[in-house]
């Protein structure tokens, strides 16, 4: 009956250990795909800052144009319109 016992504790202690294992492993794992999730989101970061610079600067280049517009229109109504 004792040698039952001793096994019992051996097995149960062997599980603990393997499931202490099987923890750090999956928290490994876990902290690894973390880090690549990390950079991968970075680089989504700085993919659409470089596309937002770009919307902006067309946009700064559209409202230049259609400055340049307004103007040329308020010279003509002026020079052919005015009274």
């Amino acid at each position: 009956m004792e040698q039952v016992a001793w096994t019992a504790i051996g097995l149960l202690s062997t599980a603990l250990l393997a499931m202490f294992g099987m923890f750090f492993y999956l928290g490994s794992k876990i902290d690894a795909q973390g880090s690549r999730l990390d950079g991968r989101i970075d680089a989504l970061g700085a993919r659409l800052e470089g596309r937002i610079d770009a919307v902006g600067n067309r946009l700064d280049a559209l409202g230049d144009r259609m400055d340049g517009l307004s103007s040329q229109l308020a010279a003509h109504i002026i020079e052919r319109h005015s009274g």
